[in-house]
């Protein structure tokens, strides 16, 4: 099965990874922008996410084995790769193990050590969306406004709603396998696991994702990387700074 992806410009090969709980579609102004700057941007859905295969396994070496999957489907090599937290360890994984199919990594605010397990309000709240009940975007939005306070968080976490029948919303996610499988999402990038190649670490000013005490774990996994920090911006930094954030790419890949 080959992940779901949508495909904007021609040339050099850009493929992005959303994070947990996202889409591809979420990059997708700037993937418009990445576009004009003559590259063929891939927005990807990984497993379990978007429109992508459900499956019951999930963790990174089965995702990075998609992306290879997909890589082989589309005759991508030579790739530029940019995968945003999960998407991010996702893209560190793939990198490590198929070095000759990249050209330059991005990883957007996640470092490549373990993390635990943070995301069972939301998880909770998503479960707890019954629609034979609901009914609406906004009834979803109060159901879940219980759960996860933050208005941006709920609205990023929303645009997993869809129609599946005139009347009937459901969610895209696997949310079943997601919740099963939540603690491999922070696991660690394994000991052995290494991408020589030039690497771009993005952080928000305003996130702890990646503190000064991840700078040397990076650095023996990723020894031609460096950190750039993105200002006004936490974890979801390509969407509160998007800006900067394109910016500090095309520096990097030019």
């Amino acid at each position: 099965m080959i992940l779901h992806s949508n495909i904007i410009g021609e040339g050099k090969p850009f493929v992005i990874l959303h994070g947990f709980l996202g889409m591809g579609d979420n990059w997708k102004t700037l993937a418009k922008e990445f576009s004009e700057s003559h590259f063929e941007v891939h927005l990807v859905d990984q497993r379990n996410h978007g429109r992508s295969f459900h499956a019951d396994e999930f963790d990174y070496e089965v995702m990075a084995e998609d992306l290879k999957l997909y890589c082989d489907a589309h005759n991508l090599i030579d790739i530029v790769l940019l995968g945003h937290s999960m998407g991010g360890k996702t893209a560190m994984l793939f990198a490590a193990k198929y070095p000759h199919l990249v050209s330059k990594l991005l990883v957007a605010d996640i470092s490549p050590r373990y993390y635990p397990v943070h995301h069972d309000a939301i998880l909770e709240g998503l479960s707890s969306l019954s629609f034979s009940e609901i009914k609406s975007r906004g009834q979803a939005d109060k159901t879940l406004s219980s759960y996860v306070h933050d208005i941006g968080t709920r609205m990023f976490l929303l645009k997993n709603l869809y129609w599946v029948e005139k009347g009937q919303l459901g969610l895209r996610i696997n949310l079943p396998v997601l919740r099963e499988h939540v603690s491999e999402v922070g696991e660690a990038l394994p000991i052995h696991a290494f991408f020589e190649k030039d690497t771009l670490f993005l952080r928000g000013d305003k996130s702890e994702y990646i503190g000064e005490s991840d700078e040397a774990i990076i650095q023996r996994h990723f020894p031609s990387s460096k950190i750039v920090t993105i200002s006004n911006a936490g974890h979801w930094l390509h969407a509160e700074n998007p800006k900067d954030f394109y910016h500090v790419v095309i520096d990097f890949l030019s």
